[in-house]
């Protein structure tokens, strides 16, 4: 006979029936914590056989990361702020507007893509381009000062500066007048020597005296004109637009924005993001930084090195079917110094930012130089460093 207990609502419960569902309950829950702690243990012991994949072959790798590798094309310019109004500066030989273009890879699925900082800004990539980007900056801050009058209206600067940019000097009228004036020397002789004959007589003196005050009364009645300060004037370099390339891609464009700048000047790594923080669902496979090499000392002279990019940019990449990212190959050829890594792959401009694997597909160096004269001489920042972005 089955015991039953009334509850407050006056219902008859079998305590048998109580202690089975508590039993049920606890199965279930279990349940849940083994599959939970199974699934886990399997993700881990997945992500541990996956780092010990080794592709093994150039057209496994290419195949495995080719969608991932983007072509990175970067516009950029000079601007004025004037009094807090920005414009573009296009008029000057010395400041057109420029397009480089450059490799990238993504590391996640968050758009964010690896590449070099002298990618994103060539105005700082080497002291000789510095120095010659701010001599830019100054003779453009005194052509504008040279021709920018106050009485020009905020929003016709663009439009004035461009009318009158052929008549712009980089004569800085800081640095120092003339000094003097333009009355001439005209000496004092005196009574004349000679008597009066009766007849009214008029001196060379007289007649350049009274040319001189005609002249002085026209100038005085030109209006000066009044020249904006240079103080009031900025100038700088900036990006106009970041975009991507997917391999195979009619010419699609994705726009980009910068995420991060590495602070150390040594490291040529930066980071940027798709403007809709989304990584394409045609990259099927990212650039795993898991497997990314980080003890650079393991990599030594002789070993593969296999490069993903796109040397001089559209030149190469451009074809009739779209977009094609390139595969070159060669062998470590000096060991690490900690911070880059000499290798004998061929490479030019356009493949800075380009990911450098091994032999089983694992990330070792982001490309980032290599010498004009010479092929088969570039240089890597080794892969330890991306993390520290």
């Amino acid at each position: 006979m089955k015991i039953r207990k009334i509850e407050p609502n006056g219902d008859l419960t079998p305590i048998g029936n109580k202690k089975s569902r508590f039993k049920r309950a606890f199965i279930i829950l279990g349940s849940i914590v083994f599959i939970s702690l199974f699934s886990l243990t399997g993700y881990v012991y997945y992500k541990k056989e996956r780092k010990n994949i080794c592709l093994g072959s150039d057209t496994k790798i290419y195949n495995t990361y080719k969608d991932a590798v983007v072509l990175i094309k970067h516009r950029y310019g000079y601007f004025a702020k004037i009094k807090g109004i920005e414009i573009q500066i296009n008029e000057d030989e010395d400041a057109k507007e420029e397009t480089i273009y450059g490799t990238g890879f993504f590391v996640n699925r968050k758009g964010n893509i690896v590449t070099n900082n002298h990618v994103l800004q060539p105005w700082n990539s080497s002291n000789e381009e510095s120095e010659k980007v701010n001599s830019n900056i100054r003779n453009l801050r005194m052509k504008i000062a040279s021709i920018l009058t106050t009485d020009v209206s905020e929003d016709d600067y663009e439009n004035f500066i461009s009318r009158n940019w052929k008549t712009a000097s980089v004569y800085d009228g800081d640095e120092g007048d003339d000094e003097g004036d333009d009355e001439g020397d005209y000496e004092d002789n005196g009574e004349a020597n000679q008597e009066s004959t009766g007849e009214d007589f008029v001196s060379s003196n007289d007649a350049e005296t009274d040319t001189i005050k005609e002249t002085t009364d026209i100038a005085a009645a030109i209006p000066v004109k009044e020249y904006v300060s240079k103080d009031d004037i900025e100038v700088y370099v900036k990006t106009i637009e970041i975009e991507v390339a997917l391999h195979d891609s009619e010419g699609n464009w994705l726009s980009c924005e910068i995420n991060k700048i590495s602070e150390d000047s040594n490291i040529d790594l930066d980071l940027l993001q798709l403007t809709n923080h989304e990584t394409p669902q045609s990259v099927e496979n990212i650039v795993d930084l898991d497997n990314a090499v980080e003890d650079d000392q393991s990599l030594m002279p002789g070993q593969k090195a296999i490069m993903i990019g796109y040397p001089l940019g559209m030149d190469l990449a451009q074809t009739n079917s779209g977009i094609k990212v390139q595969l070159y190959n060669g062998q470590i050829s000096k060991e690490s110094d900690g911070n880059k890594i000499q290798y004998s792959i061929t490479s030019t401009h356009g493949a800075s930012g380009a990911p450098v694997f091994n032999e089983c597909g694992y990330l070792i160096a982001v490309n980032f130089s290599g010498i004009d004269q010479v092929q088969g001489i570039n240089f890597g920042i080794v892969a330890k460093h991306i993390n520290d972005l």
